[in-house]
């Protein structure tokens, strides 16, 4: 591939990721808030990592895009190329780090609320 105009290659490209010392809790939960990304927390929770595809997100390509944005720039997925492919990990270890529990909570929720929504 040509380098670009930093001299990288193109087939090196970085998406930005915060420190763990970055990390706010209001922007964590306000990515945790969505359905949509909570279904996508929930699918990493479950795999360790797995590609944008392969997720499956009933949504467009954009809005799916967005969610998984959203989730990274608030430092709870960690995103990188393999490809073309953007594979994505949950920040479990970062994340309990700073917010102690707050992921098992979160995760414990939602099975909770899942169980709850499916007997009714």
């Amino acid at each position: 591939m040509a380098p670009d105009s930093a001299g990288t290659s193109t087939s090196e490209r970085q998406l930005e990721h915060p420190e763990p010392a970055d990390f706010r809790l209001e922007a964590v939960l306000h990515a945790c808030s969505d359905p949509m990304r909570l279904l996508i927390i929930q699918a990493l929770a479950a795999d360790a990592a797995a590609s944008c595809a392969r997720i499956g997100l009933a949504c467009s390509k954009s809005t799916a895009t967005y969610h998984f944005r959203v989730l990274r720039e608030a430092g709870v997925i960690t995103q990188h190329y393999q490809g073309t492919a953007k594979v994505n990990e949950l920040r479990r270890v970062d994340l309990d780090a700073v917010f102690p529990g707050l992921l098992d909570a979160l995760l414990a929720s939602a099975a909770a609320q899942s169980a709850r929504t499916t007997e009714a």
